[in-house]
C-alpha cells in the first residue's frame, strides 16, 4: 500500500507499509519527488525524531540510516519486536509541514505446540486432547489429523498483549492401535509468509576500463518475488546494460558507467533493496603509478655507478702522476754522480783520490 500527497513547488513524499517477522530487520523507506533540499524528518510511532536530514536524533542503535538521496531516504530497524509496531512518519518541511505514514506490522510465528491429555487413555474409552500454541501473531491455525483425515476441534483464543494464545480440543474414542499416536500429533509443516530480503553479490577485485560488470541480486522471501528491478540512482542504466532475471551485466566498462546501482524486489508483504557503488579505474593511471618507482630506482643506481667510475679515474691519475715524479728525482741524482766520476778521471792523480773519495 502506497500513499502520496502533492506539495508546494510540485514536491511529493511517499511512504510504504512494511511487514516483518519478529527478530528480523525492517526497511522503512520515504520516496521523494522533485526534492529541492528541504528538511526531511523521520519519526517513530511515539513521534520521537529518529533522524533529522540524515543525522541521528534518537540514541537507539537498532535504527540505522542506510540511504539518503534526493529520491529515496531509507532507514533499517534490526531485532524488531511487536512493541516496534505502528506508524513511522516521513515528514517533508516546506512552507507547510506535510507527512506520510509507513505502517510497520510485526508477525510472530507460533511456538512449537504442546499436546495435553486430560486423563489416561484406556482402550474402549474416550480421551480428551488439547493442542496449545502459547504465542503467535496473527493467531495460529491448529489442525488435528487422524488416519489422513482432519478432525474438527473446539478452538479458543486468548490475547496476551499483541500476541494470541490458541488452543484446540478434541474428544475421540481410543483403540489399541492408537498407542503412541499422541506423539505424531505434534508434527506439522508451517508456511510463513514474509517480506523479501535483497543482497547484491559484488564482483571480485578491481574493475578497469574495458572489463565487464556482473551483479547478481540474491533474494529471499515467501512468496518469492517474481520481478526484480534494476536502476541507477540519479541516472539511467547504461545502453549496454543487459538484465537477465536477478543478474545485471554491463560490457566494456568506462568511467561514464560509475554510479550507485540499486536492486529492488517486492511481494505482498513488503519491499526490499540493496545498492552497489561502481568505480571504474583507468589502467593507464595504474600502470604509470606503479612504474614510477622502478624508474626512480634505476636512475639512482646509474648515478651511483657513474660517480664511482669518476672517483676511480681520479685516484688512478693521481697515483700515476706521483710515481712519475719520483722516477725523475732518482734519475737526476744518478747524473750528478756520473759527472763527479768523469771530472776525477780527467784530473789525473787527483782523479784516483777523487775516485777513492767518491767510492768511499
Amino acid at each position: 500500500l502506497s500513499l502520496s500527497v502533492s506539495l508546494s513547488r510540485c514536491q511529493a513524499v511517499q511512504a510504504e507499509n512494511v511487514t516483518v517477522l519478529e527478530g528480523g530487520t525492517a526497511q522503512i523507506s520515504c520516496r521523494l519527488q522533485n526534492y529541492d533540499g528541504s528538511i526531511v524528518v523521520i519519526q517513530n510511532p511515539r513521534r520521537q525524531t529518529l533522524f533529522f536530514n540524515g543525522t541521528r536524533a534518537l540514541k537507539d542503535d537498532r535504527f540505522q540510516m542506510v540511504l539518503f538521496t534526493p529520491r529515496l531516504v531509507r532507514i533499517t530497524l534490526t531485532n524488531v519486536s511487536v512493541s516496534d509496531e505502528g506508524g513511522y512518519f516521513c515528514q517533508l518541511y516546506t512552507d507547510d509541514t506535510h507527512h506520510q505514514v509507513a505502517t510497520l506490522s510485526v508477525s510472530v510465528p507460533p511456538d512449537t505446540p504442546t499436546v495435553e491429555v486430560k486423563q489416561e487413555a484406556v482402550e474402549g474409552g474416550e480421551v480428551e486432547l488439547t493442542c496449545l500454541s502459547p504465542r503467535s501473531k496473527p493467531p495460529a491455525t491448529l489442525r488435528w489429523i487422524r488416519d489422513r483425515r482432519e478432525i474438527p476441534g473446539v478452538v479458543s483464543q486468548q490475547e496476551n498483549g499483541k500476541t494470541v494464545s490458541v488452543s484446540s480440543t478434541i474428544r475421540l474414542p481410543v483403540e489399541r492401535k492408537d498407542n503412541g499416536a499422541a506423539k505424531r500429533v505434534r508434527h506439522y509443516r508451517l508456511d510463513v509468509h514474509f517480506a523479501p530480503t535483497v543482497r547484491i553479490i559484488p564482483p571480485p577485485g578491481i574493475l578497469r576500463e574495458g572489463d565487464s560488470l556482473s551483479l547478481t541480486c540474491s533474494i529471499t522471501g515467501n512468496p518469492l518475488p517474481r520481478d526484480v528491478q534494476w536502476t541507477r540512482i540519479n541516472d539511467t542504466l547504461p545502453e549496454r546494460a543487459e538484465i537477465s532475471g536477478p543478474t545485471l551485466q554491463v560490457a566494456r566498462l568506462s568511467q561514464s558507467h560509475n554510479g550507485t546501482y540499486l536492486c529492488q524486489a517486492q511481494n505482498n508483504y513488503g519491499r526490499a533493496a540493496d545498492h552497489y557503488t561502481l568505480l571504474v579505474y583507468d589502467p593507464g593511471a595504474v600502470i604509470e603509478t606503479h612504474s614510477a618507482v622502478p624508474y626512480a630506482v634505476i636512475g639512482g643506481v646509474l648515478a651511483l655507478l657513474v660517480f664511482t667510475v669518476i672517483c676511480v679515474l681520479i685516484v688512478t691519475v693521481w697515483c700515476s702522476v706521483r710515481q712519475k715524479g719520483s722516477y725523475l728525482t732518482h734519475e737526476a741524482s744518478g747524473l750528478d754522480e756520473h759527472g763527479e766520476v768523469q771530472e776525477a778521471f780527467l784530473n789525473g792523480n787527483d782523479a784516483s783520490q777523487g775516485k777513492k773519495e767518491y767510492l768511499l
